[in-house]
Parts: C-alpha cells; sequence; structure tokens
C-alpha cells in the first residue's frame, strides 16, 4: 500500500493565515512564512498554500510571501489561487512551488488543464474542487466556494483529470471547518471515478478521523487539514504515530 500522506494547509489572506467555518467567518491565525517553517520542521510531507481571495478580488497571487515561504520549507510545496493563465502557473513555479493547483480559473477555461499539464506534465496540475450538496447532488462552486456553477461535481472532475490534472483536492464544504470527520461518501464517489491520487480536504477534527478516512477508504492518498494542526490540537508527530500504529502506512 502507497505511504500516505498528511498535509497542512495554509489559507491565505491579506498576508496572513485565516481559517474559518464552511468557508465563512474568517479569523486570523498567524504568519504563513513561520507557520510554513514549522510544519517543514515538524514532520509535514507536503504543504498546501491558498491564496483564498485571489480568485474572488480578481488579483494575482501574492508572490512575495509565497517565495519567502518556498525559501523557508524543504517539502512539496503546492499553491493555489487567482490561477487562471498558463502564464499564472509559470510564475507561482518560479517562485519556487512544486505544484499548481487551480480551481476558478479551470472552470473558467476548462482548457487550461491540459495546456498546463502539456507544458509542465501532469504532475504539477492539481486540481482542487469545491463540492457542496446542493438538493442531493454534488455540485462545484467557484471563487472560494462563493459561487455555485451548477455543474455536477464528479463528471467534472473526471474530465479534468482526463484533460492532465495529476491529483485532485477534494474540498468539501458541507464539512468544512466543522471538525465532524471527513465527508467519506464525496471522497468515496471521487476515488471511484479517478485513478490520480485523492486528497481529502475538509472536516478533520482529530486524529481518529484520519484512522476512519485511510481505514475506510484505502484508495484517498493524502489527508489534508488546517485549524487542528493551527490551533495545536493534533501534533503532525503524533498523529503519524497514531496512524502506524493502526497499520496505516505513513512516513515516519
Amino acid at each position: 500500500m502507497t505511504t500516505k500522506r498528511i498535509i497542512p494547509c495554509l489559507d491565505v489572506k491579506n498576508g496572513r493565515v485565516v481559517k474559518g467555518v464552511n468557508f465563512e467567518g474568517l479569523s486570523d491565525v498567524s504568519s504563513p512564512v513561520e507557520l510554513a517553517k514549522y510544519y517543514s520542521d515538524n514532520g509535514a510531507d507536503e504543504l498546501v498554500f491558498y491564496d483564498i481571495t485571489a480568485s474572488a478580488e480578481g488579483r494575482a497571487l501574492f508572490t512575495d510571501i509565497l517565495c519567502e515561504v518556498a525559501r523557508t520549507i524543504f517539502i512539496p510545496l503546492t499553491v493555489g489561487g487567482g490561477i487562471n493563465t498558463v502564464d499564472d502557473f509559470d510564475r507561482v513555479l518560479k517562485c519556487g512551488a512544486d505544484k499548481v493547483s487551480v480551481n476558478s480559473g479551470a472552470i473558467r477555461n476548462p482548457d487550461l488543464v491540459r495546456d498546463a499539464a502539456r507544458r509542465y506534465g501532469d504532475q504539477c496540475v492539481v486540481l482542487s474542487a469545491d463540492v457542496k450538496r446542493v438538493d442531493g447532488v454534488f455540485r462545484v462552486f467557484a471563487k472560494g466556494g462563493r459561487e455555485n456553477t451548477g455543474m455536477e461535481a464528479i463528471s467534472w472532475i473526471k474530465r479534468c483529470v482526463d484533460n492532465g490534472a495529476g491529483e485532485v483536492v477534494l474540498n468539501s464544504i458541507d464539512t468544512d471547518g466543522v471538525k465532524k470527520g471527513f465527508d467519506l461518501e464525496m471522497l468515496d464517489a471521487v476515488c471511484n471515478a479517478v485513478s490520480v491520487p485523492v486528497i481529502a480536504s475538509g472536516g478533520a477534527g482529530g486524529m481518529q478521523d484520519f484512522v476512519e478516512l485511510f481505514s475506510t477508504l484505502p484508495k484517498v492518498d493524502a489527508g489534508l487539514a488546517a485549524s487542528i494542526f493551527h490551533f495545536g490540537e493534533v501534533a503532525i508527530p503524533d498523529l503519524k504515530q497514531t496512524l502506524k500504529t493502526a497499520g496505516i502506512p505513513m512516513r515516519i
């Protein structure tokens, strides 16, 4: 079985890490540079950096902070927010990102995933999908979860993977920040639809949620979380040891 990854997520707004519930009510947490270094030094397998208001505000991602984060850490870095063109991929990669996450930009221009994959390779292109149940159907949301696109999520994710997305981050808006566990039903549907790595995001409240995630859905490659790591509720070394004890392959 493939070694599972633990990935902290930095949601950055106005140069600070923030965290909310169901994508709303954002509160200030810390400096992204300090937090990134802490995670790099304390066992995180990768790091995700989202400039969460870049798309909604129609601007480019904060490159100065991103460059500083990339210089500070020694683990793979995925970056997203305001990625609308292949040139945006180029700019972010030159800042030190290893992978680029695209969400609203791919919704606006479905060819973006294909064009970026052709230039930089599938392994560089990460589809970040913000998904919420609407009348019992999984729907794709854009602009940081603010806008219902009306698109059915599983077929959209499959289309992007077929176009060259090498990884999928599934953000469940229904469980985001609620700390009641990952959205196993939604994740199972995505894992059964695609053959690329799937990262679970939204809902982690404690170590047991990760144990349940990987035990129930062995196809899931990684668990991503924010507040439980940011506020010291779960230490990554402890989490990894707990998962290893539960028989889940981890890089300790």
